[in-house]
């Protein structure tokens, strides 16, 4: 009686395989979410972002706490909570994300959902530096290119309206630190997440309070619709950044960098053809230099993939 031969790599070839799926689908739920959130903020543009950024960390916390119990992973939170080596990156996170969050709440208020989208265009290439700079990668001939062509448009719209575009390039780079952080820290993304929530639990709490207190909070003053939305912030909030994490902790830097083009992609339509911001010919030379730094980066890691 004869055996064939089992390849000892091949269980976890396709342990790999199937991790790297999981994570492509995980990624594409979060951004094509993302690239229609604005339809979400545009909803309660009547409130002040502030309060907005404080409803999402309270509810978003509020439905974390929820899941963390029903998983059973209190224990992953303590051992988390008891380690500096890992309770201070996410802390650092937390600060970054919440930033994050509070530019592009503005954005979208104030009608810079382009400027927006053109922040997440360029997170990718931000990626590429930030995987130079502290996860020693290399880059590649077409990296640096595309790089160039993308600092060359935003040096054409700093050219031409006489001041950098600080919304995009904020969006852009706190998103890459993030998504950095994140995928140095091992942390599950379920109690990761919780983690970053809590902690800007406290802020937004008494915020919210004094606002409300002072007569100056939306919440139980506006009308029921209103109520209802605010509370929609933790789920709006929290379903893709547990993707993204998700995400982030089964693929590279340079495949999140590829899909997160869908985002930016629904932002961009959304405020052209549905929010009728201008699209100037400044926007088209800017945009069209990004893009196509964007399609030599995927075209290479595509290749080499």
């Amino acid at each position: 009686m004869t055996t064939k031969p089992v390849s000892a790599g091949t269980p976890d070839l396709a342990a790999a395989r199937r991790e790297s799926m999981m994570g492509v689908g995980f990624g594409l739920s979060a951004f094509l979410f993302w690239g229609i959130a604005p339809l979400y903020f545009k909803l309660v543009q009547h409130v002040a972002p502030v309060e907005i950024l404080a409803h999402r960390i309270v509810w978003s916390a509020g439905l974390l706490a929820l899941l963390v119990w029903v998983m059973g992973r209190w224990r992953e939170v303590a051992t988390v909570l008891t380690s500096r080596r890992l309770l201070l990156p996410l802390i650092g996170s937390a600060t970054i994300l919440a930033g994050n969050w509070f530019v592009y709440i503005v954005a979208v208020n104030e009608g810079h959902v382009l400027q927006a989208s053109l922040g997440y265009y360029i997170n990718p290439l931000v990626n590429v530096l930030l995987g130079m700079l502290f996860l020693k990668e290399r880059l590649r001939l077409p990296q640096s290119i595309a790089v160039g062509l993308a600092t060359t448009g935003v040096l054409v719209m700093v050219a031409a309206a006489g001041e950098a575009p600080w919304v995009a390039l904020f969006l852009g780079f706190s998103f890459g630190f993030y998504g950095l952080i994140r995928k140095l820290v091992r942390v599950e993304s379920m109690v990761a997440v919780f983690i970053e929530a809590a902690v800007l639990v406290p802020p937004a709490l008494i915020f919210l309070v004094y606002r409300g207190q002072t007569g100056g909070g939306s919440f139980g003053a506006v009308d029921l619709r209103t109520d209802l939305l605010l509370i929609a912030a933790g789920l709006v909030t929290l379903l893709p950044l547990v993707w993204f994490g998700a995400a982030a902790r089964r693929l590279s830097l340079s495949t999140l960098g590829i899909l997160q083009y869908i985002a930016p992609t629904g932002q961009f339509l959304l405020a052209v053809l549905l929010f009728g911001e201008i699209f100037t010919p400044v926007h088209m030379v800017t945009f069209a230099c990004i893009w196509a730094g964007l399609a030599i980066y995927t075209i290479d890691a595509l290749r080499r993939s």
